[in-house]
C-alpha cells in the first residue's frame, strides 16, 4: 500500500512540474498578434516601457507607453535619430494604431522586432 501511495505521489508531482513547465514556456512567448485592421502589417514591440509619441521625435508629446506589445503599423518614415546604447541607433519610426480605427502614434523602429526599417511597412 505504502509504494502505491509513493508511485502516485510521484506521478502527481512530475505532472505538477510538466504542467508548471508548460505554464511557464507559454508566458515566455508574446501574445499573439492582434486582430486589428487586417490589411495592415501587424508588428511586435519587443522591448517594456516603450513611448509612442505624437510624431517621429522624442521632442513630441509622449501618447502612451506600451511594453511587449502588437500593433498594426501604418507606414513608416525617417524621423529623429534615437541612440540607445543597448540597443544600437535608429531613425526609422513607424506610425502604428492599438486597434482599428484607433489614434496614430509612433514608435522607432529599434523596439520593433524586424530591424532598421521593417519589411512589409510601407513609406509615409
Amino acid at each position: 500500500m505504502k509504494r502505491l501511495i509513493s508511485r502516485t505521489a510521484m506521478g502527481l508531482a512530475v505532472a505538477a512540474l510538466a504542467v508548471g513547465g508548460l505554464a511557464t514556456t507559454a508566458q515566455a512567448a508574446p501574445a499573439a498578434a492582434n486582430s486589428g485592421d487586417p490589411a495592415l502589417t501587424d508588428v511586435y514591440v519587443w522591448a517594456t516601457n516603450v513611448n509612442l509619441r505624437q510624431q517621429p521625435t522624442t521632442d513630441s508629446p509622449r501618447l502612451a507607453v506600451r511594453s511587449q506589445w502588437w500593433a498594426d503599423a501604418v507606414c513608416q518614415t525617417q524621423g529623429q535619430t534615437v541612440r540607445d546604447p543597448a540597443v544600437g541607433t535608429n531613425n526609422w519610426w513607424t506610425a502604428v494604431q492599438e486597434f482599428a480605427g484607433s489614434d496614430i502614434a509612433w514608435v522607432n523602429n529599434l523596439y520593433i522586432r524586424g530591424g532598421v526599417k521593417i519589411a512589409g511597412v510601407p513609406d509615409c
